[in-house]
Order: C-alpha cells, then sequence, then structure tokens
C-alpha cells in the first residue's frame, strides 16, 4: 500500500496553521470601481480640483468676509475717472485687490470670482438634479410599461428634442423676467428659478431617452424574471432590480452634465438673460468685459479661468468615473 512520504504529510498543527491564513478577499463591484478610479491620476486630479471649487462654491460668503471684500462693494477711486479702467498694472492688482477690480465700478474681481462660483453651481446642480429626476422617472415608467405609455412618452421626447433649448431660454427668460413675481417668486429668486427651470426642462428628454434604453435591455433578464415569478410588485422590481444597475450610467451622466449646465448658464448671462446685476455670475463677467478686454485683459481672464477650470475638472473626473465603472469602454 502506497505510504506517504514525510515532507507530504501535515501535523495537526500544521494543518490548523494553514486553516488560519488569511485566503482569497472578494471585492464588491464598488470596491473594485473606486480602486480603478484610485489608479487614475488624470481622474483623481480632477476630483481634488472639483473638490476644491465646490468647497469655494459652499463658503463663499465666508471666504469673502475673510478676504475683506465683498461682490457688491463699489470702488470707484481705484479707476480712472477718463477711461473708466483699473489704475496700476494688471487690473489694479495689489495686495488688497489680488486679482485687481473691474472696470468702471471698480468691485474686486476675486470675490465676485468667488460669488460667481456659487451662482454657477447652485443652477447647474440644481438643474441636473431636476433633469435627473424627470429623465429617470419618465424613462423607467415608459420603458417597464412599454405600450401606449412608451409610445405617448417617446413622442413627447421627439417633440422636445426639436425646440432649441437656448431659443427657447431666451425667449421665456426675457418675458418672463420681467414680472415682478411669478408663482410667489421675484427678484432674485424668481430669476435663479426660470433659470433652473429651463435648464433642467429642457435636458431631460435626452436622459429619459438614454434611461428608457437601459430599461429595455435589463426588463429582459433573468434576474427580473425571476424577481417577477417570485411575486415581487413592480415597484420593488424598479427600486431593488432596475434602480442599482441605473446607478453607474446616472452618475456618469450627472458628472458630465452639470459642466454642460454651467456652461449654458454663462451663455444666458453673458447674453444679458441669465442671472442679473447685481449678484455675481462668470457669464455676467465675461460680457461685461468684452468692451474692456483690450485696455484690462485680466478682467476678461479671470472668469473665463474660473469657468475653463471648473468644466475640464468636472469633465476629467467624469471621464474617469466611466473607465471606472465600465472597464469595457477603455480601449
Amino acid at each position: 500500500m502506497f505510504q506517504p512520504s514525510e515532507d507530504l504529510r501535515l501535523t495537526s498543527s500544521e494543518a490548523a496553521a494553514s486553516s488560519d491564513e488569511p485566503g482569497i478577499e472578494g471585492r464588491s463591484l464598488r470596491q473594485l470601481a473606486w480602486r480603478r478610479l484610485k489608479q487614475d491620476r488624470i481622474a483623481m486630479a480632477g476630483g481634488i480640483l472639483l473638490l476644491g471649487i465646490v468647497l469655494v462654491a459652499i463658503f463663499a460668503s465666508q471666504l469673502n468676509h475673510l478676504y475683506g471684500h465683498e461682490p457688491a462693494q463699489f470702488n470707484s477711486r481705484l479707476v480712472s475717472e477718463e477711461s473708466e479702467v483699473p489704475i496700476g498694472h494688471f487690473g489694479g492688482a495689489s495686495g488688497t485687490h489680488w486679482l485687481g477690480v473691474e472696470p468702471v465700478n471698480g468691485r474686486d474681481v476675486l470675490s465676485r470670482l468667488i460669488a460667481g462660483a456659487r451662482t454657477s453651481l447652485v443652477i447647474s446642480s440644481s438643474a441636473t438634479l431636476m433633469s435627473l429626476v424627470l429623465g429617470t422617472a419618465t424613462g423607467v415608467v415608459c420603458a417597464y410599461y412599454g405600450g401606449v405609455v412608451d409610445a405617448a412618452m417617446t413622442f413627447v421626447y421627439d417633440i422636445l428634442l426639436t425646440i432649441p433649448g437656448l431659443l427657447l431660454a431666451l425667449a421665456l427668460v426675457s418675458v418672463l423676467s420681467q414680472s415682478p413675481e411669478f408663482l410667489g417668486l421675484s427678484g432674485e429668486s424668481l430669476n435663479f428659478g426660470l433659470v433652473i427651470f429651463l435648464l433642467g426642462f429642457a435636458g431631460f428628454p435626452y436622459l429619459g431617452r438614454l434611461v428608457r434604453g437601459q430599461v429595455l435591455s435589463l426588463r429582459e433578464k433573468e434576474f427580473v424574471e425571476a424577481a417577477r415569478t417570485l411575486g415581487a410588485s413592480d415597484l420593488r422590481i424598479v427600486s431593488h432590480e432596475l434602480m442599482p444597475n441605473l446607478l453607474g450610467p446616472l452618475l456618469v451622466w450627472t458628472s458630465l452634465t452639470v459642466p454642460t449646465y454651467i456652461l449654458a448658464e454663462s451663455a444666458l448671462s453673458y447674453l444679458g438673460v441669465g442671472v442679473q446685476p447685481p449678484t455675481a455670475s462668470w457669464g455676467g463677467m465675461l460680457s461685461d468685459a468684452q468692451s474692456f478686454y483690450l485696455a484690462d485683459p485680466m478682467y476678461l481672464f479671470c472668469p473665463g479661468a474660473g469657468l475653463f477650470l471648473t468644466v475640464l475638472s468636472f469633465n476629467l473626473f467624469g471621464d474617469g468615473l466611466r473607465d471606472a465603472l465600465d472597464p469595457k469602454s477603455v480601449q
């Protein structure tokens, strides 16, 4: 009979020791995505820059208080009476006014940039949330139930997508902003509400079509059929089976849509129908700078750089997030 050699035999103590050794640790999809995202240095750099901009927007009032200048504070003595251009080099930059002052009125540029960051992020994030809720709800309902509901909602998507969003926003904001009060809103809150509603409403059909396509594919999967066979309600199937699988695409869509809405808000403010003075806005600053860009290029450069860095950070982080959640998309 074959007898194992001494080298192949395990004593009870050795077997117990081997059983205590750590095995292969399983990782969830979230952990794997976070691990891939951390390895993407460009995406992490964009995320760190984005975090800094968000913190500046959240604590804009406190930062301006520490800085010692308010966005609406006029300093006409720092501006030449003849040319209306800031006195000194680089737009009047000094130890007191780090990025200089605005032409004509002498408001501090840095304090306006900080306040403008809050304006842009509040409007863009609110409009994105509105599009997210409307697009997800309508896309899931029409794709899950199909039939007449799907046909009617798809027709609504097609109609809304044929309307130029920018032209619609220009028309409605220019008309409604002249009203002193609308739906209980007035002044700055009315202006913000109009811009948020128009951006959010104009963008939700794109997300609705995306969600509809995803749900049409998911509803035929085995795990959905198994849940339906076990007697799960429609609400439970949507919330426990469909929505977790939509989370990745929705996160990527959100990270790439916020900068789009930032640019749209800046475009509306640049055209004079977005955020109205004296509220600080990067688009409004760019619009004011077009008359002084030769005499005071610093005033044009500062809001342009802020807009560029914010959109770039969102796009870099959004691209990295998409690759982390869907490794197959990386070529």
